[in-house]
């Protein structure tokens, strides 16, 4: 099995491919088959979030390149800036991922979703397309000010405090 461990920026040639929806593109760790049929494995650091067109390189120097796989999404448009705006707000309060394009914004197909969507007059179109999620405010991933490594350092001082 060949073992990839590292996003590389820059590659002169390109050995495989791997095709991945973005649910599997969030995972560090799996198992995954590339386009030439050959098994492999994602070591990634933990909150590693691939992109169509990242580069992987594996152990044994094998270069692959990341592809975005077409899935089941909507595409919505509003016959208003505003509508669309309150469409995003909405959806951000849900903290669904978009993809967010000049006019347009695109989600993981979810009927509930959908019908929301409708309800607000927005145009919702079904089609299978790449999905390219922004990253959020937080880069890779969602953290919260409790996540941070300044809890950890608190940790020996509340263990002194309960020793009295």
């Amino acid at each position: 099995m060949i073992n990839f461990t590292q996003r590389v920026s820059v590659a002169d040639q390109i050995d495989d491919y791997l095709e991945l929806p973005y649910e599997l593109r969030q995972k560090s760790r799996l198992r995954v088959s590339l386009r030439s049929g050959r098994e492999g494995a994602l070591y990634l650091e933990r909150g590693t979030i691939l992109r169509g067109g990242d580069i992987l390189q594996s152990e044994c120097g094998l270069l692959v390149q990341v592809v975005a796989a077409k899935e089941a999404v909507y595409d919505v448009t509003a016959k208003t800036t505003k509508s669309l705006m309150a469409a995003a707000y909405h959806l951000g309060n849900r903290h669904v991922p978009l993809q967010i394009g000049d006019g347009w914004i695109r989600l993981e197909q979810d009927y509930v979703l959908k019908e929301m969507l409708l309800g607000l007059s927005l145009n919702v179109i079904e089609h299978l397309s790449a999905f390219e999620p922004e990253a959020g405010a937080y880069g890779g991933g969602h953290r919260h000010g409790h996540d941070d490594d300044s809890v950890a350092s608190l940790r020996p001082l509340a263990r002194m405090s309960q020793r009295g």
